[in-house]
C-alpha cells in the first residue's frame, strides 16, 4: 500500500472536527505565549518588589525556562506512557496554579517556584500540542493546522502585551497599586488564570491521539477516533499503516532514539536539535522577554516601551497568518532559509544602530528621531521574518519529522535542548547588555542567523505533503 496514494479528502463535518480538536489543543500555545510575554512588562517592577540585582532579575525572568526544560524532557516520555491528553490536562492545572502563585508571591524565592511550575506546564504543552495536532491532521493541511500552535503563541503574546499595557496604564505603572490594593504587576499574572481554566475545560472534550492508542494496543479506541476524523475504511487502513511503523509488542521508549543498527543517536535527532537550538540563538526571546527593557534602554519611556510591545505583538500575529498560508504551498525548508537570512539582516541593522548610537550620562542610548524609527522598523521586520518562518515552522517540523516509534522520545530530547537554549539566551542577555551593550549583543544573534541558513540548506529535508508513516519509514 502506498500511503501517498491514500485519499486525503475529508468531509466538511470531519474537517470541522479536526479543526476543533486542533484549536482546543492549541490553547496550550496561547498559554505558552501569554506566560512568556507577561513577564515582559513586569521586569522592573519585580526588581523593585524583590530588591534584586541584575543577576537576580535575570533569574526571576529565566527561572520559568528551567521548568520548561524539565517539563519538555519528561512530557514526551510521559505522553508515550500515559497518553497525550493526560499530560495536557496536567499542564493546564500547572498553568492555573502558577498564574495565581506568581501574582501572590511575596518573595523572589516564592515567585521562582511559581514560575518554575508554570515552566513545567509550558514545556510540556510546547512538545505535546504540535505532536497531538500532527497525529490527528490529514497530510494536506497538517502544516497549516500545526501552525495553529504558533498562531496561538503569538496571540497569547499579543494579549499579554495588551493586558500589561492596559493594566500598567490604568494603574500609572507596573509597580503602582491597582484593584484590591494589589500592585499592577500582580494582576498582570492573575489574568492568565482565565485562559488556563478554559484550556482545562476544553481538554475534557477531546479524544486521545490515535497514534498513541495504536502504540498502546488500544486499537478499537484508535479506530473509533480515526473514524470520527475520516471514515471507517480510511481508519482501518491508517491503523495498519501506523502498526507497520511500530515495533511489535512494546510501547515506544526513550532509548529508541538510539539506532539498533548503528548503536548511535539517529541522525534525524541531530537535525531536530539543530533547528530548535538555532531558533533560540537568533535572539527572538530577547525581544519578547526584555522588549520593554530594551526600548527603555534605547530612550523610550515605560509607557511607550509597553506600547511598542503591543505593536510588535500585532506584527507577530499578522505574519503568522502568512506562515499558515504558505507552509503547505511553499514548503518548510524554503521558509526556513528565507527566514534565517531575513532575521540576520534585520538584527544586523539593529546591531549597527545600537552600536553607533551615543550614550547619555546615565548609560541610556540616545537615538534621534530618525534612527529611533529605523530601529523600530528593523525590530518589527525581524519579528515579521520570525513569525512567518522560524517561529511556526520549527514547531511544524518537530511535530512531524520524527518516526512514530520514537516521536515522544525525540521530542523529549529536543524540548530539553530548546528550553535550555532559551534559558541560556534569556539569562545571559542582561549580562551582555551591561558588559558589551546592545550593538554587539545583537551582532552575535545576527551571526547565528547566518549559521542557521547554512545548517538548513545542508541538513533539513522537506516534509510537505508526506504522511507521518512515510517519514517514519525513511528514518528507519
Amino acid at each position: 500500500m502506498d500511503t501517498k496514494d491514500q485519499s486525503t479528502a475529508i468531509s466538511t463535518d470531519n474537517l470541522g472536527r479536526v479543526i476543533f480538536l486542533s484549536t482546543v489543543a492549541a490553547i496550550g500555545g496561547f498559554l505558552f505565549g501569554f506566560d512568556s510575554g507577561v513577564i515582559n512588562g513586569t521586569v522592573n517592577a519585580l526588581q523593585l518588589a524583590f530588591d534584586s540585582d541584575a543577576v537576580g532579575t535575570g533569574f526571576n525572568v529565566a527561572s520559568m525556562l528551567l521548568g520548561c526544560a524539565v517539563g519538555a524532557f519528561f512530557a514526551g516520555t510521559l505522553a508515550d506512557k500515559f497518553g497525550r491528553k493526560p499530560v495536557l490536562l496536567a499542564a493546564a492545572i500547572g498553568f492555573l496554579i502558577s498564574a495565581f502563585g506568581s501574582g501572590a508571591a511575596g518573595s523572589s524565592g516564592t515567585f521562582v517556584m511559581a514560575r518554575v511550575l508554570g515552566g513545567l506546564a509550558l514545556g510540556a504543552s510546547s512538545i505535546i500540542v504540535p505532536a497531538y495536532i500532527s497525529e490527528i491532521a490529514p497530510p494536506k493541511i497538517r502544516g497549516a493546522l500545526t501552525t495553529l500552535m504558533q498562531l496561538m503563541i503569538v496571540i497569547g503574546l499579543f494579549v499579554a502585551f495588551l493586558s500589561n499595557y492596559a493594566i500598567a496604564g490604568n494603574a500609572g505603572g507596573a509597580s503602582e497599586d491597582f484593584w484590591g490594593g494589589y500592585q499592577a504587576w500582580q494582576w498582570m499574572f492573575w489574568v492568565e488564570m482565565l485562559p488556563s481554566a478554559i484550556f482545562f475545560m476544553g481538554l475534557l472534550f477531546i479524544p486521545e491521539s490515535p497514534r498513541y492508542l495504536v502504540a498502546a494496543g488500544r486499537v478499537d479506541q484508535a479506530r473509533e477516533v480515526l473514524t470520527s476524523l475520516s471514515d471507517e475504511n480510511d481508519a482501518n487502513a491508517k491503523i495498519r499503516d501506523i502498526q507497520s511503523t511500530l515495533e511489535e509488542d512494546r510501547k515506544p521508549r526513550l532509548s529508541d532514539i538510539i539506532s539498533k543498527y548503528t548503536g548511535k543517536i539517529h541522525p534525524i535527532i541531530w537535525v531536530g536539535l539543530g533547528i530548535t537550538t538555532l531558533q533560540q540563538f537568533t535572539g527572538i526571546n530577547v525581544v519578547f522577554y526584555y522588549g520593554a527593557t530594551l526600548w527603555q534602554a534605547a530612550g523610550f519611556t515605560e509607557e511607550n516601551a509597553l506600547l511598542q510591545n503591543v505593536i510588535s505583538g500585532s506584527v507577530n500575529v499578522l505574519f503568522t497568518f502568512v506562515a499558515i498560508a504558505l507552509v503547505d504551498k511553499v514548503g518548510r525548508k524554503p521558509l526556513l532559509l528565507i527566514g534565517a537570512l531575513g532575521q540576520a539582516v534585520m538584527l544586523g541593522i539593529l546591531a549597527f544602530i545600537f552600536g553607533t548610537a551615543d550614550v547619555s550620562a546615565n548609560g541610556d542610548l540616545i537615538l534621534d528621531g530618525r534612527m529611533g524609527l529605523y530601529a523600530l522598523l528593523a525590530a518589527n521586520g525581524y519579528i515579521a521574518f520570525f513569525a512567518s518562518t522560524w517561529g511556526p515552522i520549527m514547531w511544524v517540523m518537530l511535530g512531524e519529522m520524527f518516526p512514530n516509534q520514537f516521536r515522544g522520545a525525540a521530542l523529549a530530547v529536543c524540548g530539553l535542548i530548546h528550553w535550555t537554549s532559551n534559558f541560556t539566551i534569556t539569562m545571559t542577555f542582561p549580562i551582555l547588555l551591561a558588559s558589551i551593550g546592545l550593538g554587539l549583543s545583537y551582532g552575535i544573534y545576527a551571526a547565528f542567523g547566518v549559521i542557521a541558513f547554512f545548517f538548513v540548506r545542508a541538513f533539513v529535508k522537506e516534509t510537505k505533503g508526506r504522511t507521518l508513516e512515510d517519514m517514519s519509514r525513511d528514518a528507519e
